[in-house]
């Protein structure tokens, strides 16, 4: 049976937070509260869950961590302050419903900053799910906090019980008297302030008037209409533009530069500084051609070639990775045991690939030094993480860094790392001027971390009555996110293996859970046929949980699972899985073309996160996580020999494509009885292990790597090296 969900501190595929620096260069919040009048909600940040650890599992702590959430201005304007930051995933509109349910204050009087070092509360950073659970509970609470706030200061004006009040659309009244005042007026010419606690009772989800409808993107027009200004975006006065030189492959150094033609070239600064190289010009045009005149040697170090990559990974790791602890292996029983008196045995191995983000927005940075202080404008998930890289960067105090974080063009987990911003700052210390660094997309493709490829492979054992009595399950390299089964199984034994990865890689939506669920769901469907078991019926054998079960109830009902057959070369699958706290199921539908071509036909899923704050765009997260998973269930692929990407633009690494988009059907499970819990990547984990699983209904080949076939199937249809030994 699965363990409890495994924290961020059990996610050791964050390997980019604990990369090394990338270069070395041989080269404050307190006063913003001083000025204002008003409400202001402060919180003490002694829970780890209220303010997560940053890069180095720090606790926030001391003065400077006291952090003020929320202020009420004289106008009636409610400024909320989070260091998350806003990619897409419509955070800042759910953030605005939390504050707009407690605080009883209309939508369109709330104003939501985010991930503004200074004037934001620290935060870890935007990911892992972990903006609905955690932040969401977090200004609901503040929220809350300053209503009661205001409404004592109304109730000792009027001599008047609080109770006796009621709060709605920005303004407190006392029905018995009709008296009403704003909260502007309540909070004029005073400064209320107040501590947040734990103890703080919020509206249960089924009293929600605001969170818990389907509110509009609050900046949707601006978005829309092009107003919108991204990182890529940013412009300042004198602004110049970056271009940096970049190893060639994986592990490659500079052994030589010869720079002399680039800094002849008028308006050029060229800049070597220890392992850096960059230039900076007044154009894009004059900075690439300056980038294009450099002549450096490379020095090269033998690298795994990429046929190669699944045996390398099997070895263990040089050193164990920096920063990152490695998950406490699951074991219970005696596998062995259990194995020899089972009815039937199943081993098999699976393989996934080497994925990249391709975020919509590349990496993108300007930098601004001003009497000392830097500023910087970037895309990242990780706002304080990135303060304090480029503090270390340049060995100033944090507080001589200021990060501001426009609502960014997506990050998939691709953006937690802060190079782009560094490369800025460098440059526009050496220019002397503002200046912008953004990534090509080649850049991202050869220069990002990548999502790790991994191995896992698979022993299981089953009784004469279809249960589990036996489970191995190693991973090497991609993850332990997720990777305890969900099923019941008394002998097991679940680890997680590191090693030494060919190309950079680190996080990305939902970590390795989507590894863990295609092996494991793969693996059900593969000895439900050697029972001759339907796939569904195999699982509701084997499964405890209600939570899973009724995903995969409402799953296969909006399907029409009982009914579907496999006929003229159509075949269905399902799938579940859990992560994070949320539940998912996916049953996909797929045509094979007579030449062998793939085609998704139709996916649906259910999908479960507790009591749901906003329907449609929850519908809008799982319905972008399902075509997410698609390219990298079918077709997506990083490419590699001797740490050189070889397939490093959209021509060559092949996403989905409007031609690609089934037709989809997310059901909605609302749990009002359960806390919200977050919906980015859970979505994702299923769709690879549901459209193997159709394959197989549908040809008979079983497919144990993803990509499944990114070249469609083979003419001669049979079953693939790594076909299981059954007994």
């Amino acid at each position: 049976m699965a363990g409890p969900p495994d924290g961020l501190g059990e996610e050791p595929e964050r390997y980019e937070l604990g990369e090394r620096p990338p270069y070395r260069f041989e080269v404050g919040r307190r006063g913003f509260l001083h000025g204002l009048g008003g409400l202001v909600v402060l919180v003490v940040a002694a829970d780890a869950e209220a303010q997560e650890s940053g890069r180095s599992g720090r606790p926030a702590a001391g003065e400077d961590d006291l952090a003020a959430w929320l202020h009420v201005a004289e106008d009636g304007t409610v400024n909320v302050y989070t260091g998350k930051v806003e990619v897409g995933q419509n955070a800042r509109t759910s953030l605005t419903q939390a504050v707009a349910e407690e605080l009883r204050a209309p939508v369109a009087s709330i104003r939501v900053v985010m991930g503004d070092t200074d004037l934001t509360p620290y935060d870890a950073g935007t990911f892992g799910s972990r903006t609905t659970p955690v932040m969401f509970a977090r200004l609901r609470q503040a929220a809350a906090a300053a209503r009661r706030l205001l409404e004592e200061q109304a109730a000792r004006e009027w001599g008047v019980e609080p109770s006796a009040l009621v709060t709605a659309e920005g303004e407190v009244s006392h029905p018995p008297s009709r008296r009403a005042v704003r909260f502007g007026a309540l909070t004029k010419g005073r400064k209320l302030v107040r501590t947040l606690t734990e103890d703080v009772a919020v509206t249960p989800p089924g009293r929600w008037t605001v969170a818990g409808r389907s509110l509009a993107k609050v900046n949707g027009r601006e978005i829309v209409t092009g107003r919108h200004r991204y990182a890529s975006d940013v412009a300042r006065p004198g602004l110049g533009h970056g271009k940096v030189l970049r190893p060639p492959a994986t592990g490659a150094t500079l052994a030589s530069l010869d720079a002399s033609a680039a800094e002849a070239m008028p308006g050029v600064t060229v800049v070597r500084d220890g392992d850096f190289v960059g230039v900076a010009a007044s154009r894009v045009l004059a900075a690439e051609r300056a980038l294009a005149a450099l002549k450096p040697t490379w020095r090269t170090a033998p690298r795994p070639a990429g046929r190669d990559l699944f045996d390398h990974l099997r070895k263990p790791p040089a050193e164990e990775p920096r920063g990152r602890r490695r998950p406490t292996p699951d074991v219970a029983g005696s596998v062995p045991e259990a194995l020899a008196a089972a009815h039937r045995r199943l081993e098999a191995t699976y393989t996934v690939a080497y994925l990249a983000h391709v975020p919509l927005e590349p990496r993108a940075a300007v930098a601004e030094w001003s009497d000392g202080r830097l500023t910087v404008w970037t895309g990242t998930q990780r706002p304080f993480g990135v303060r304090e890289e480029l503090a270390s960067a340049f060995r100033v105090g944090e507080d001589k860094v200021r990060v501001i974080v426009p609502d960014t063009g997506s990050g998939y987990g691709g953006k937690h790392t802060g190079e782009c911003a560094v490369e800025a700052a460098r440059l526009a210390r050496a220019a002397g001027r503002p200046v912008k660094v953004v990534w090509t997309r080649e850049e991202e493709f050869r220069s990002a971390y990548c999502r790790p490829a991994g191995v896992i492979d698979v022993r299981s054992g089953v009784d004469r009555a279809g249960k589990l009595v036996a489970w191995e399950f190693h991973n090497h390299n991609s993850g332990g996110s997720a990777i305890r089964t969900p099923y019941e199984v008394a002998a097991r034994h679940v680890e997680f293996h590191p090693a030494d990865s060919p190309l950079r890689q680190g996080s990305y939506r939902g970590l390795a859970a989507t590894a863990n669920h295609f092996a494991r769901e793969s693996h059900m469907d593969e000895l439900a046929a050697a029972l001759g078991l339907d796939p569904l019926d195999f699982r509701r054998r084997n499964l405890a949980d209600p939570r899973l079960s009724a995903v995969l109830e409402a799953a296969a009902e909006r399907a029409g699972w009982a009914k579907l057959r496999a006929e003229g070369g159509r075949g269905h699958g399902i799938a579940g899985g859990v992560e994070k706290g949320s539940y998912v199921a996916t049953c996909a539908e797929v045509r094979v073309e007579p030449d062998g071509a793939v085609r998704v036909a139709r996916l649906v899923a259910a999908f479960e996160c507790g009591a749901v704050v906003n329907p449609e765009h929850l519908r809008h997260q799982v319905e972008g996580s399902l075509v997410m998973g698609l390219g990298g269930a079918l077709f997506e692929a990083v490419e590699y020999d001797e740490g050189r990407v070889v397939n490093p633009k959209l021509s060559l690494y092949r996403v989905p494509r409007f031609i690609d988009l089934p037709e989809i059907d997310v059901v909605l499970l609302d749990r009002r009885d359960l806390p919200s819990a977050g919906a980015g990547e859970t979505p994702i984990v299923a769709v690879a292990p549901a459209v193997a699983g159709a394959i197989h209904a549908a040809t008979g080949v079983r497919l144990r790597s993803m990509p499944l076939c990114p070249r469609g199937l083979p003419g001669d249809v049979r079953e693939r090296p790594g076909a299981p030994r059954r007994s």
